[in-house]
């Protein structure tokens, strides 16, 4: 099914990482979801790859949701030039407020908090609470490990062979776009045959 969102979650680092590709496919992502009058839904950081993206979507005249958790925006991480900037009482809230706000889901590099936000809403959707599409942009490979891991709960019987149908990969924001014109349909022995 081809696919057009009005607003596309991003989650990505609160760093820049090593390589300066990650920064520069950030911009490219956001120039194009901001040429495309998509909405840029994030975590609501000024810093890393999460600040770089707000930036360039504000700067090519995009429309930038941040969402923040309090104590976060009390240590000043909170971006604070938003088209809206929504501060939540915690952590569970703000990736909820992610979810409703969000068409679907792409995923660069980042850390710890990238992987628990993109597990977590891969998880919703095994489980059928949502059918959004969620696309891996695995900038100069960062996101290999995370495929040998999904490789490994199949082949250990952790997991049905359809969880890789959960996401697509793109390897650069034009392949990202390219891939919302075959969004898989997810099977439902993906979630059956865990239970």
């Amino acid at each position: 099914m081809s696919f057009k969102p009005k607003s596309l979650c991003v989650f990505c680092g609160s760093r820049v990482g090593n390589d300066p590709e990650y920064v520069l496919e950030a911009k490219r992502l956001a120039k194009k979801m901001a040429e495309e009058g998509i909405e840029f839904v994030y975590g609501g950081g000024s810093i890393g790859i999460m600040g770089t993206l707000a930036e360039e979507v504000l700067a090519n005249g995009g429309r930038v949701t941040g969402i923040i958790p309090d104590f976060l925006q009390k240590l000043e991480v909170g971006h604070h030039g938003l088209t809206e900037l929504i501060v939540t009482d915690s952590m569970h809230e703000r990736k909820r407020t992610m979810f409703e706000r969000s068409d679907g889901f792409i995923v660069m590099p980042g850390g710890l908090g990238t992987l628990d936000e993109t597990f977590e809403i891969l998880t919703w959707k095994q489980l059928r609470l949502h059918d959004k599409p969620v696309i891996v942009l695995d900038c100069k490979d960062y996101w290999k490990p995370f495929e040998q891991l999904v490789d490994a709960t199949i082949e250990g019987g952790f997991a049905h062979e359809g969880v890789k149908g959960l996401y697509n990969v793109a390897k650069n924001t034009d392949e990202v776009f390219e891939s919302f014109k075959t969004i898989p349909s997810v099977q439902k022995e993906v979630l059956t045959s865990h239970l």
